[in-house]
């Protein structure tokens, strides 16, 4: 996908999504120098914004208390399981077993978070153990694939931080 692609998508959705915004991203941290039409597209993106033709969608507000737990169970076994044989866990791989297995317990305060936490530990905590401990199993049987690209978050440079930072400006609230 290339920065005119996701451009043309948002002009004609109307909006640009952090999705769309990450694309963008990753496009410019990848590229040495970018040709001259993605740095239009880039103009013409700027200029959708400033002119409200185009509104950035707000980045999530929202947690999945799931996620926290099942990672905090899952490098507790994995410590377990690497006393007694040193193996190299994926703990991606495991979490994302599990999590999806798992109610997902979202949040949008750090009163909720709590609350989801809390009952995560009275309602949830055995099937939690156990899916974390399926994916694990699961992963010890799965053969290691070598030229796996795994999901990773970018870091941004000066242009991606001052389009994020103009974008976070016009988001909705």
């Amino acid at each position: 996908m290339t920065i005119q692609n996701v451009v043309e998508q948002a002009l004609k959705d109307g909006y640009l999504t952090p999705t769309m915004e990450a694309e963008v991203g990753r496009i410019c941290e990848s590229e040495a120098e970018l040709p001259l039409e993605e740095y239009m597209a880039l103009d013409k993106l700027m200029g959708a914004l400033l002119a409200g033709e185009i509104a950035a969608m707000p980045r999530k507000q929202f947690i999945n208390v799931m996620e926290e737990l099942v990672l905090r169970e899952a490098m507790s076994r994995m410590a377990e399981y690497e006393l007694q044989q040193p193996n190299q866990f994926d703990v991606g791989d495991i979490a994302a077993y599990a999590l999806n297995r798992l109610p997902p317990l979202y949040a949008t305060t750090e009163e909720g978070a709590q609350y989801q936490r809390q009952r995560a530990k009275e309602e949830l905590q055995v099937l939690i153990s156990e899916q974390v401990e399926e994916g694990i199993q699961r992963y010890l049987k799965l053969p290691i694939v070598p030229d796996r690209n795994p999901i990773e978050k970018t870091d941004r440079s000066d242009i991606l931080a001052r389009m994020t930072t103009l974008l976070k400006s016009l988001a909705y609230e």
